[in-house]
């Protein structure tokens, strides 16, 4: 399963807030700068909730997802995929408390075989 983009799905930061805690998530509201990362995967699941600029993840098949602000980005553990995105505001949630997150939060692309025990 990939990620999957709601368009719309949002107002307010407030409703992405609440939407985070009723799954009993943790939420933190992050300024994103430009990027381009290298492929990589997360080991817990995720939502981000775009509230202003655009977000763009590009994925191992050469697809790419890109959205602006009222858009909702499930991403759930697992993924290869690689932010390209120019600078946005974001609200993540995250299936985990940021301060238990495996190091590095960015697991590398040869591990992702590893990890499927």
């Amino acid at each position: 399963m990939g990620f999957t983009l709601t368009e719309r799905h949002f107002s307010t930061e407030e409703d992405a807030l609440a939407e985070i805690a009723d799954r009993g998530w943790h939420a933190v509201a992050l300024d994103v700068p430009a990027q381009e990362e290298e492929f990589h995967w997360h080991d817990f699941d995720s939502v981000v909730f775009v509230l202003d600029g655009t977000a763009r993840a590009e994925f191992e098949d050469g697809s790419a997802m890109q959205c602006g602000a009222g858009a909702r980005i499930e991403a759930p553990a697992r993924v290869l995929h690689r932010a390209v995105s120019p600078a946005y505001r974001g609200v993540f949630g995250f299936s985990v408390d940021p301060a238990d997150m495996t190091q590095p939060v960015n697991k590398p692309t040869d591990e992702l075989d590893e990890a499927a025990v």
